[in-house]
């Protein structure tokens, strides 16, 4: 299976009719051939007559690996609305199993169409596995950033896990940098607790990376709950925690580093795809570079070892 396809996205869902043209030949091969000419028309005329099927939705299951669980009541109900007056403008796409049909994208539709008393459902039928599915299922919804950050990294989790990838394979299957794809796993270290206020919206992916510099989880969720209460920024968060640090370890402020030395860890940290810290001044200091597993530290070796 050419896994590298997947990135594309939908558009590699729906198929194109350029996929039937015929390639142009000289007159007399067409004359030579008009049995393959005649099935090329038919299968473009085929498809443009047909277009989606229509499925009775008591034949239709949802997904039981997709990566999205909240759904939430109020867009469905006005989806549904929508979907009485209108009916269903975008078709979902199904996997046949059986004599039933799974879904591997459009699960929102499908079940704003059962709020409408819907009977059938306009599908598109696609032929693939279950590892397909799977695959297309999670990266769907990570392209159309459907999920929030915790169902993100545990898709991203689950792709890796399961199928064996590297982090900078799943980054470049779904058009992201390996270090966003490295930040967003690092979410599923933090205490249950804590992931449980980001899936309620009480705090960003961005507060949440910030606590992930916490190595004490209990302080974490402290902090953490002190954040939503005090509707912190992520920046504020930032500052409490750098200050704590401060009071616990009894140091005084880093002296201000000049221009070209922070300039200078910005370069480092686009070549080497991670946080890059620099502590010191121009004449003594210590560069510090961030890696969160072996493929990680692994990948920032053979960079160096380019170098």
């Amino acid at each position: 299976m050419n896994k590298k396809g997947l990135g594309r996205g939908l558009d590699s869902l729906f198929g194109d009719y350029d996929d039937y043209a015929p390639t142009e030949k000289p007159v007399s091969e067409e004359k030579e051939q008009p049995k393959v000419v005649t099935e090329v028309v038919e299968k473009v005329v085929e498809k443009v007559i047909t277009g989606p099927e229509e499925i009775p939705i008591y034949l239709i299951d949802r997904n039981p690996d997709q990566p999205r669980k909240n759904f939430d009541d109020k867009s469905l109900k006005e989806l549904a609305q929508s979907i009485k007056t209108h009916g269903v403008i975008q078709p979902i796409i199904v996997a046949k199993k059986g004599e039933r049909y799974i879904i591997i994208a459009g699960e929102r539709r499908f079940r704003a169409s059962q709020l409408a008393g819907l009977k059938t459902l306009p599908c598109i039928v696609k032929d693939y596995s279950e590892r397909q599915i799977a695959e297309i299922s999670i990266i769907e919804n990570l392209q159309r950033e459907d999920l929030n950050p915790i169902e993100s990294a545990r898709a991203i989790k689950a792709l890796i896990d399961g199928y064996d990838l590297t982090q900078e394979t799943v980054a470049d299957r779904i058009g992201k940098s390996r270090s966003a794809i490295a930040n967003t796993l690092r979410l599923l270290t933090l205490p249950a607790e804590v992931i449980k206020l980001v899936e309620e919206n009480r705090l960003s992916a961005g507060h949440a990376r910030t606590l992930t510099t916490i190595e004490n989880q209990q302080a974490q969720y402290e902090i953490a709950l002190k954040a939503c209460d005090n509707k912190m920024s992520v920046r504020d968060l930032e500052k409490f925690i750098k200050n704590l640090d401060k009071k616990k370890n009894g140091k005084k402020e880093a002296p201000v580093q000049s221009l070209e030395l922070r300039d200078f860890a910005k370069k480092l940290e686009r070549v080497f795809s991670t946080k890059v810290s620099i502590l010191g001044n121009d004449r003594k200091g210590r560069i510090y570079i961030d890696y969160y597993d072996a493929d990680d530290l692994q990948r920032i070796y053979s960079l160096i070892d380019r170098l």
